[in-house]
């Protein structure tokens, strides 16, 4: 008999939920940046072992809503973890734990009936009186109804036993995915994900907040060729020329190491067209979140 099921993973912005689900999956499926707001919708990885199948949802980071994309991402995550499994709190133990994020997630948590499970990461960069000591906060905060696991996403340190332990809480069914797949995200989805990854790495300020791109083309009539067309989309002006940069030198760049994300995904070579767009105020815009697939 198999066991099948699905785990939701939730925590504070920037606590490594992304890195942690690739790393169990074994192959990139969430995007990873040290900006808040990276993950915008609930993106499911998929992990196979000899009888077993576990469906890790990476949902947006846990915050109080302050427009109508952050209300949408929010409403997500309530929605995921009443479905789910199993629900998985990663918290950082570089930063401590019990901030008032932490407290919030806690809060989410106390009447759901699904089994618990709390990892606290990043133990790598921390000496082991720190890690005790974000183990023992963590109890204090999501109580004994949890099962807690020191990890390190980076470095794979105590994953296997944290997967052992989340196996152990699936119901028995069959598979949800194929054997192939990893993850349920459009081709579409994927690529306009790769792109707005980059654009992250390489900007500051308010510009990662008020980032979005969208992938109008994917043209694959070419046999040794994948063309890809995409829009960056900015609520602002100045947004714009801080993407741009100087000379185009920061769009250049953008591309360029979007365009490698994009050809390792596919096996080929791809040429990918990026445009600026504005779109004035587009996060509280719910016909254009409609647009960029976010629900």
């Amino acid at each position: 008999m198999t066991r099948s099921g699905f785990v939701a993973i939730c925590g504070r912005p920037n606590v490594g939920k992304s890195t942690l689900i690739n790393a169990i999956v074994g192959h990139k499926v969430a995007i990873v940046s040290d900006k808040p707001q990276t993950t915008r919708r609930a993106v499911r990885g998929v992990a196979n072992g000899p009888d077993w199948q576990l469906v890790l949802v990476d949902l947006p980071g846990v915050q109080k809503p302050r427009d109508e994309l952050t209300g949408r991402m929010q409403r997500r995550v309530e929605h995921e973890l009443a479905d789910a499994d199993a629900a998985l709190v990663v918290v950082n133990a570089q930063q401590g734990v019990g901030g008032p994020g932490d407290r919030f997630i806690a809060g989410l948590l106390e009447k759901s009936p699904v089994p618990l499970v709390v990892a606290a990461n990043k133990v790598d960069g921390c000496r082991t009186p720190a890690v005790v000591e974000a183990l023992t906060a963590a109890e204090e905060l999501f109580g004994q109804r949890a099962e807690y696991f020191p990890v390190s996403a980076r470095t794979g340190a105590g994953v296997p036993s944290l997967v052992e332990h989340a196996v152990s809480l699936l119901p028995e069914g069959p598979y949800y995915f194929g054997a192939g797949e990893r993850s349920d995200q459009s081709e579409d989805v994927m690529f306009a994900e790769l792109v707005r990854e980059q654009v992250l790495r390489r900007t500051r300020q308010e510009v990662p907040h008020a980032v979005e791109v969208e992938v109008g083309e994917i043209d694959t009539s070419r046999p040794d060729l994948v063309v890809v067309r995409a829009h960056v989309w900015v609520e602002t002006d100045s947004q714009k020329g801080i993407v741009i940069g100087a000379g185009g030198r920061m769009i250049k760049q953008i591309g360029m190491g979007a365009r490698r994300e994009l050809e390792r995904r596919v096996g080929g070579r791809v040429h990918l067209d990026l445009s600026v767009r504005v779109k004035r105020h587009w996060r509280d815009e719910a016909r254009m979140l409609d647009r960029l697939g976010i629900e």
